[in-house]
């Protein structure tokens, strides 16, 4: 690897969420963040690169696989032919690790200890400090879902952020611990509509995706609120079907 490809690996990684070079070995360069914990091998190639991921969570390589199917090889290596191909694929990783478990509750626990510290002692173990814990945890739920999806609605592709609501599966406040609140798989991103509807469980959906309407809702219901036969999930994460399976008993009940 001449100094030029080093140099370009590491501005591709440094603007592309992989900010840190590790101690380089042989003709590789290992990137690193300080935002999360996978890590990224890129090895310059006569034409292209090769990238092989060391993720922080088990999760990732699956979701990548997702857009990037046709650079994919085995054992999480990935063969790309340009910078923007690379820059494309550094960036959706990183956006991945920051949003897959279990770095949110990492963050979530880190952004609730400095809330916390700010806060004056007598509010402290409060119903005050409870507010911020959520507030908080919403918050950093809302962006793991942003980041999750692409910034787009999990069902109609709508990219519009004013619009988007982090909708939990299993609700904030019946989840076991911060691991299930904050997972990215508890739920999904959805418009307006959809979030209130399946926030009161009149809407869910099946294990293949395609969205389910509660008996409750009429046939002008479904027009007026825009929902259409055959609307389903852009795609569907084998981790999402236990909180789905929630969702649905509870909206079989209301239904």
């Amino acid at each position: 690897m001449n100094p030029l490809q080093r140099t370009l690996i590491e501005k591709a990684g440094h603007d592309n969420g992989f900010e840190h070079v590790l101690s380089p070995a042989g003709d590789a360069v290992t990137l690193a963040s300080a935002r999360h914990r996978s890590q990224a091998v890129v090895t310059a190639l006569a034409e292209g690169f090769e990238v092989c991921f060391q993720p922080a969570t088990s999760a990732l390589l699956p979701e990548l696989l997702r857009s990037f199917q046709p650079w994919a090889g085995a054992a999480g290596v990935f063969w790309v032919s340009t910078l923007a191909d690379l820059a494309a694929l550094l960036r959706r990783a990183a956006s991945l690790s920051q949003a897959l478990p279990n770095q949110a509750v990492s963050d979530y626990h880190a952004a609730v200890a400095q809330a916390v510290e700010a806060m004056p002692a007598e509010a402290r173990g409060t119903e005050v400090e409870r507010l911020v814990r959520q507030r908080v945890g919403q918050a950093r739920y809302r962006d793991a879902l942003l980041a999750y999806w692409g910034g787009a609605c999990a069902v109609t592709g709508i990219n519009v952020p004013e619009v988007l609501r982090a909708s939990h599966a299993k609700p904030w406040a019946e989840c076991a611990d911060d691991a299930e609140r904050l997972d990215a798989f508890n739920g999904f991103l959805l418009v307006a509509n959809l979030d209130a509807l399946f926030d009161r469980f009149l809407i869910s959906f099946d294990d293949t995706g395609y969205l389910l309407t509660s008996a409750r809702l009429s046939a002008g219901d479904l027009q007026g609120l825009g929902i259409q036969p055959g609307m389903r999930l852009r795609w569907l994460a084998r981790e999402h079907l236990h909180y789905l399976q929630w969702h649905r008993e509870r909206f079989l009940l209301t239904s």
